[in-house]
């Protein structure tokens, strides 16, 4: 029997301080605390996945290891880079339109529901609810 899988539940993150670790993405992204405490929290991503939040004495920061979260569209990724720029003074990871390293070092892109090519990994229903069409025009309907 071939394995099915349905999707990513978690990913994990290292901080040396998983308090202002939450507030930081808590105020970036809006996420919302699940659950914490001695040293690690949890928070919700989207409608079935979560972050976990570890605190570590000492960071191992890696080269390429990384994780992407999806947003609305362009206008949610500019006011993030823009908050992560101004207010938390970070500078770009890379020349991709929002790709930052967070305070502790952790790696992560930004995308959003306009990338047609992304947006069939969402459950159809989370596409539906967020009001995302596309259409797709014909090279005979591009060229009239």
């Amino acid at each position: 029997m071939a394995v099915q899988v349905y999707g990513c539940n978690h990913i994990v993150i290292e901080v040396t301080d998983a308090r202002k670790a939450v507030k930081f993405y808590s105020d970036v992204f809006g996420l919302k605390m699940l659950r914490g405490g001695e040293g690690a929290a949890w928070c919700k991503l989207g409608e079935h996945q979560f972050m976990a939040i570890f605190e570590v004495d000492k960071l191992q920061l890696d080269r390429v290891k990384h994780f992407g979260l999806m947003v609305r569209d362009a206008a949610q990724i500019k006011e993030v880079r823009k908050k992560l720029t101004n207010k938390y003074k970070l500078k770009p990871a890379s020349d991709l339109r929002c790709d930052f390293r967070d305070p502790w070092g952790n790696r992560f892109q930004v995308g959003d529901l306009s990338d047609e090519s992304l947006v069939w990994l969402l459950p159809y229903q989370e596409v539906q609810k967020a009001g995302i069409t596309f259409t797709s025009k014909s090279k005979k309907e591009k060229k009239s």
